[in-house]
């Protein structure tokens, strides 16, 4: 049987695209390297909780279209996400809003946080002195002032990219939102929540009517000829790899996950509180059960799951999370992106293949929109 779409990568874009093509009557063989399909949206369950195993998802979007997409599919609870930040012992809600303001200077109306931001950004502007920031920590003070920079920005951020915030490009943080209102709701999206019974449902749900092969590897042998076996091929591996790493390797960030069992019901009481101090090698802590039990429930399980996030370095064999955003990569991309664009018989999509990193509402846009654009749908 010839496939119109051979998708490589069952992650969020190729099971998508797969959804699409299947509902408009296309035939579609999925294959991916690991042995089950999702990517890292994969959940495992462990004493009974849906375990992010990739660190933690939670869609929000203000995408109509897409929301009812997803909801169409698997029913999504009322998750609403709002870390807390732990400097040395002291807490701080996030992201920064009046809270934020209050623990850290314990002011209490808007006009006093203000007065208290802008004072500290002037200070840094008037060290600039007309010039545009050079380096990550310069922008960040132009942005927030030193209090907040220092407390919840410096550290944090030299744990997840291991360089100095001087070393790193100002455009990562081009703003840094303020709320001058109590709410720690972290996204303003209109839409927010996570699937129940976690993502693997939407991930079986996307994934129905296609042919899926797991724990295969498209670069064998196999796939060699893969316009034997399809019209089409939807790529959304890493893109240097696709070209066989020609102009040189595309770097990353990595993220390892040490995972265990508490024998408590409730080990931090909020499904993410971020370290921003060097004191703990972490960067945050993720207790998975608050994504899907609210309120008193919590105690209705007597264990809890938590992971602790160590951002790394990336090696061959790691799984890639973040691309490096310097100029060296950039460059090497739209080197790959050129080569990409030449190939009309392939479209490529998705994190790995884009390097970019998406949430996921964009995600499902992107592949709803090469799906149309490949089948000249307006």
């Amino acid at each position: 049987m010839k496939y119109d779409f051979l998708i490589v990568g069952a992650g969020l874009f190729g099971c998508t695209f797969s959804h699409l093509a299947t509902k408009a009557g296309k035939s579609c063989l999925v294959i991916d390297k690991r042995d089950k399909p999702g990517g890292n949206l994969r959940c495992e369950n462990i004493e009974g909780i849906n375990v992010h195993k990739y660190g933690a998802h939670i869609f929000h979007t203000n995408d109509k279209e897409i929301w009812e997409l997803v909801n169409s599919l698997v029913p999504f609870n009322r998750f609403t996400n709002s870390p807390i930040a732990n400097y040395k012992g002291r807490l701080f809600n996030l992201p920064f809003n009046m809270n934020t303001f209050h623990q850290m200077w314990n002011v209490t109306t808007p006009s006093e946080a203000t007065a208290k931001i802008n004072s500290q950004r002037a200070e840094a502007l008037e060290r600039l002195n007309g010039r545009e920031p050079v380096n990550l920590e310069e922008q960040a003070l132009a942005l927030v002032g030193r209090d907040i920079y220092e407390t919840l920005i410096k550290e944090y951020t030299e744990k997840q990219w291991g360089r100095r915030c001087t070393e790193l490009p100002p455009f990562i943080i081009k703003r840094l939102p303020l709320r001058l209102v109590y709410d720690n709701n972290y996204f303003s999206d209109n839409y927010q929540g996570i699937p129940i019974g976690g993502y693997n449902p939407l991930i079986e749900k996307l994934l129905e009517g296609a042919k899926c092969r797991m724990a295969t590897d498209f670069f064998s042998e196999e796939f060699r000829q893969w316009r034997d076996l399809a019209t089409t091929l939807v790529y959304t591996g890493p893109i240097d790899e696709y070209f066989g790493y020609r102009h040189g390797r595309l770097e990353w960030r990595t993220v390892e996950f040490k995972t265990r069992v508490e024998d408590v019901p409730n080990y931090q009481g909020n499904a993410v509180v971020n370290y921003t101090s060097r004191d703990f090698p972490f960067t945050r802590v993720i207790e998975h059960k608050h994504f899907e039990s609210f309120g008193n429930t919590v105690y209705d399980n007597p264990h809890t799951v938590i992971s602790e996030e160590y951002s790394t370095e990336f090696a061959p064999g790691m799984e890639p999370y973040y691309p490096v955003n310097d100029e060296r990569n950039e460059t090497l991309a739209n080197d790959y992106r050129k080569l990409a664009d030449e190939d009309k018989d392939v479209i490529f999509g998705g994190r790995l293949a884009d390097y970019r990193y998406y949430d996921m509402a964009p995600v499902i846009r992107a592949a709803m929109e090469a799906f149309k654009k490949n089948n000249n749908i307006s």
